[in-house]
């Protein structure tokens, strides 16, 4: 059956290791960290040298990574075959590479702890070697979140560090740099460094450590439409136009267009109690009042021409309709048409 990396990863740390793991997916942040587990604490240090072995898929062929895998440890309970880049192996997606692997799976050498990073891409679930993995083997197929998941990870990744912040500063991390985990994790490291244990991560933490601007930010522009505060919403598209390499345009639509479909989503929403539109709106219950204050300002037929704007613009800052129009001139024009 398939295995999350959160369980895999509670596996590993009890000292419960498997033969095979075939890690694969979209998401390479899980697949760095399992393998990177394994890599550290497998073996002590000084069984490495000779039973620790690493393969980089293109430069190896099905044969060489499980003639590796065959070998019996010297002085050591077990060895580890770490196949980086393993979807470069050359014969993998051929019927030979396929059934040789198949054959090895259905039959492994217990003392072989045999580790495939098979990054960006999947197996073809219809094929049998897939179907042997998922049976015999550790199988973890990962994939990329969606936008709205971030800010429930990142407080997962803060409890795992038994750290704290607040829901804003959840957002604001969010919402500037993306759901790329790498650099996620990486941003909020090196933010843990600089605070001293017990401290709450606030905004104002934020931009001095991770330099995201607690003022200028596409999170700022969206509660300032929330309020209808104008000039605070030109001083921010202000801000990003004079910095459109930092601020680029489609990922501001994105956001706005995701925000004023969950405005619609309140209007229609049965249950209008906070904990109720929490649920509907899939987050944290600390924003459901910027939401409300949102429905009050924009009724069904304002959001509507809202969504309309922001498509226009998208089309926009894609060269389909506006022509040598500039960015910044389209963030601007789409600021004014929602607000009046």
């Amino acid at each position: 059956m398939p295995h999350t990396p959160e369980s895999v990863l509670q596996d590993l740390k009890q000292g419960r290791y498997a033969p095979i793991y075939f890690l694969q997916g979209e998401e390479s942040f899980y697949i760095d960290q399992i393998a990177d587990f394994i890599e550290a604490h497998a073996l002590q240090e000084f069984e490495k040298g000779f039973n620790q072995v690493i393969i980089y898929g293109k430069d190896a062929d099905m044969a060489k990574v499980l003639n590796n895998a065959r070998r019996f440890p010297m002085m050591a309970e077990r060895q580890v075959v770490l196949v980086k880049e393993a979807q470069e192996i050359t014969d993998l997606n051929r019927d030979t590479g396929q059934q040789m692997l198949e054959a090895y799976v259905r039959n492994p050498l217990p003392s072989t702890i045999l580790v495939f990073c098979h990054k960006h891409k999947t197996l073809d679930g219809r094929k049998k070697l897939a179907q042997v993995l998922d049976k015999q083997a550790v199988l973890v197929t990962t994939k990329k979140l969606y936008d709205n998941q971030v800010p429930q990870w990142i407080e997962r990744y803060l409890q795992e560090k038994k750290r704290q912040a607040m829901p804003d500063a959840v957002q604001l991390i969010a919402e500037s740099i993306g759901a790329d985990l790498s650099r996620l994790s990486n941003e909020i490291d090196k933010l843990l460094i600089n605070l001293r244990e017990g401290a709450t991560i606030t905004p104002d933490v934020v931009q001095q450590y991770i330099g995201i601007s607690k003022d200028y930010n596409v999170f700022e522009l969206q509660r300032a439409l929330v309020y209808r505060d104008a000039d605070k919403a030109y001083r921010i598209v202000h801000y990003f136009e004079s910095d459109p390499k930092s601020h680029p345009i489609i990922p501001i639509i994105a956001l706005l267009f995701t925000f004023f479909c969950k405005v619609l989503t309140v209007h229609a929403a049965a249950d209008q109690s906070e904990r109720g539109l929490a649920k509907a709106l899939k987050i944290n219950p600390f924003f459901v009042k910027e939401y409300l204050i949102a429905k009050r300002n924009y009724p069904p037929p304002r959001v509507a021409a809202a969504i309309h704007h922001l498509r226009t613009a998208d089309l926009q800052s894609k060269g389909v309709e506006g022509g040598s129009i500039t960015e910044g001139q389209i963030l601007k024009e789409l600021i004014f048409k929602i607000l009046h």
